[in-house]
């Protein structure tokens, strides 16, 4: 059975939880994963209840041990890993560049860039395994210079004063860093048969009262199925949304 490990998907509203249902549709083991066992324990249960095999693992991107056990632990159930899908980060509203707090900062890029960096160094020789691995990083139009329908003023119903300003300042640096990231993991794990590409989810309804503004969680899923999907004569490497290349 092709198997898929899903960080960041301890919430029942989130995108990675809508991937990994999405993906277990299609026949895969997925394996959603939070910092904390009994955030994706209950979900895993729920997706079993769905007809879907699922199984719940605690992986903190910031602790390098957690990291380690995680992939231990997959290994030793399953001797391989077909598609990561790195979709755990972190976005803060705070102020931009004058006023941004440097240790808020510095956590913002460990958990999107260093962590994701982290995850897919300690599952690469699973994914290498697979034979096929496909690996998603879970990226943002904030993250491009030239994305056209990227900012929330494009999304009817946003309310600035209720949701207040996004973080472009660093949130967006991160994704920049994390395209990078991926243009640097395509190269190098190509001859390993391995797939990698970044995809923008766009902007989606995973917090109450975001609906007027946001796209379906399930229609943002879409797109990083369809890259965790691909055939092996697939791109790599890129950027895309909803199955169309963005520039970056």
């Amino acid at each position: 059975m092709r198997t898929a490990l899903i960080t960041g998907s301890g919430r029942r509203e989130g995108l990675g939880f809508e991937t990994a249902r999405q993906l277990g549709a299609e026949g895969f083991h997925v394996i959603v994963s939070a910092r904390q066992l009994e955030q994706v324990g209950p979900l895993a249960a729920e997706l079993a209840d769905q007809g879907i095999e699922a199984s719940a693992l605690a992986l903190d991107l910031l602790d390098h041990a957690s990291v380690t056990t995680a992939m231990q632990r997959v290994n030793a159930q399953f001797g391989k890993l077909d598609v990561l899908v790195n979709n755990a980060a972190m976005m803060v509203g705070s102020p931009g560049v004058a006023e941004k707090d440097m240790d808020e900062l510095l956590l913002e890029f460990q958990t999107n860039v260093v962590g994701t960096w982290s995850v897919t160094q300690k599952f690469l020789p699973l994914l290498i395994a697979s034979g096929r691995g496909r690996i998603v990083n879970v990226s943002s139009g904030a993250g491009s210079f030239w994305d056209p329908d990227y900012g929330l003023v494009n999304y009817p119903g946003f309310e600035m004063e209720r949701f207040g300003a996004m973080p472009i300042s660093a949130y967006a640096m991160t994704k920049t860093a994390l395209n990078g990231l991926t243009l640097k993991m395509a190269k190098e794990l190509k001859s390993d048969n391995i797939l990698v590409n970044a995809v923008c989810p766009g902007v989606t309804a995973t917090r109450p009262g975001t609906e007027a503004f946001a796209r379906p969680v399930a229609d943002g899923a879409k797109g990083v199925v369809w890259a965790a999907t691909l055939p092996d004569d697939g791109p790599t490497g890129l950027f895309f949304r909803d199955g169309k290349q963005l520039p970056w």
